[in-house]
């Protein structure tokens, strides 16, 4: 069943999308604080991850009102976002992504 987003719906999705992307940048860039390069083999270690992370994030952040709900959910489940970023969605909304989160 498809989900209308008000305007309100999408000013809330919009400010929450934003954080959860924001978080998940934050996320890489504070592990590669904490993993220092010292050598080539670091180096393309490194390489590796970055391709997959892009790869990850590439396919999880689309901004699209019909995967906004799959997004949010796998932000929460990942940390990047909590269910009370997400207050003041319309009740059809935050429901289906309370109840996918809890499942």
């Amino acid at each position: 069943m498809e989900l209308s987003w008000s305007k309100s719906d999408k000013a809330i999705a919009r400010r929450a999308y934003d954080q959860a992307l924001k978080n998940a940048n934050e996320e890489i860039l504070t592990h590669h604080r904490n993993h220092p390069v010292t050598s080539i083999d670091d180096i393309w270690k490194l390489e590796g991850q970055i391709r997959e992370w892009r790869k990850d994030l590439g396919s999880i952040f689309i901004y699209s009102y019909s995967k906004l709900i799959f997004i949010f959910c796998i932000s929460i489940r990942r940390g990047w976002l909590d269910l009370e970023s997400l207050s003041g969605l319309s009740e059809p909304i935050y429901e289906r992504i309370r109840g996918i989160v809890q499942s």
